[in-house]
């Protein structure tokens, strides 16, 4: 495994990073033990940063990875979680956005106890854009004020959001004094907006984290989730790609999982597993050569979706 420094957060990345939502059953349901499993699969691979949500499965997520971690030296990896988005257990969609100083600070306290540690390496202030942005000033402002204080405080090593939309990312890297963000759904082989975000990231020294190589699962045989916003005609496309992918004696998921962590300019690749074999195999895949000519052909036939704005 290769390794990166994120920015200017003080962080040596693995090329590779883990994302917990798996492990609280947000794309399927899973067993509690492999998904254990899975983390300390990881961990032995050589992958050094993971990254949660209370949002996930309802703090499931959260408390599975805290049972991973357990006995696990602190200083072998590095933790974020996020603050302001809020879900009921057993539950998808319906959330609750709170960026209020004391929501945070409660928010904190209750990651950590379920995390099992006093400290968290990077804090993303999650999906502000949500609801139709009613909440986006309020997160920019108060919310983000909120979490410089944790950091000002030494609760936290690094401020950062984990958000989707391009714009808002321009505009949080041009005025906020952020160390890193969490960027997703944008450098896969359907999207490769990120790129756009790299001139300024770079300049400021702002660490980019790479979430959802598969594109939420749009570039899997499985497919996304009934939750995901694409409709019937972009996910014929999806799958017509990965029929393609299957008739070259490979899968989507591998050819994308290449595209999205090969790239140089990337420092870390988030995917999410819950199953052990599944992270072993992101691993060697990432460790082969991307076959350049097959994805320049599952990137044609993806051509109707590139950079497609969709509304999470």
């Amino acid at each position: 495994m290769e390794y990166s420094n994120l920015g200017r957060t003080g962080m040596r990345v693995s090329r590779l990073s883990f994302g917990a939502s798996s492990l609280g059953g947000v794309f399927r349901s899973v067993d509690e033990s492999e998904a254990i499993k899975a983390v300390h699969v990881a961990l032995e691979c050589g992958i050094n940063y993971f990254d949660v949500a209370p949002a996930y499965a309802g703090t499931v997520s959260e408390t599975v990875l805290g049972k991973a971690l357990g006995g696990v030296r602190r200083d072998q990896y590095y933790l974020s979680t996020k603050v302001g988005k809020y879900t009921k257990p057993g539950s998808y969609g319906e959330d609750t956005l709170d960026y209020s100083r004391n929501r945070i600070r409660k928010s904190i306290d209750e990651s950590a106890e379920r995390l099992g540690t006093d400290y968290f390496d990077l804090i993303h202030i999650h999906d502000i854009e949500y609801q139709g942005r009613k909440q986006t000033e309020w997160a920019l402002t108060e919310g983000y004020e909120s979490v410089l204080e944790l950091k000002q405080e030494g609760r936290i090593g690094g401020v950062s959001f984990g958000i989707y939309p391009i714009d808002l990312w321009v505009r949080i890297f041009s005025s906020l004094n952020v160390d890193a963000g969490l960027v997703h759904n944008h450098y896969c082989l359907n999207d490769t907006r990120l790129t756009e975000l790299l001139p300024i990231a770079n300049a400021k020294g702002i660490g980019i984290i790479n979430g959802s190589p598969f594109g939420s699962a749009l570039l899997t045989d499985r497919g996304p989730a009934d939750w995901h916003p694409a409709g019937a005609q972009d996910r014929a496309t999806f799958k017509a790609a990965a029929d393609f992918c299957r008739k070259q004696g490979t899968s989507i998921a591998k050819v994308a999982l290449q595209f999205a962590s090969q790239n140089p300019k990337i420092l870390t690749t988030l995917f999410s597993s819950a199953s052990s074999e599944s992270v072993r195999r992101n691993v060697e895949w990432h460790e082969e050569s991307c076959d350049l000519g097959l994805t320049a052909e599952v990137q044609k036939i993806l051509e109707p979706v590139r950079d497609k704005q969709w509304e999470y």
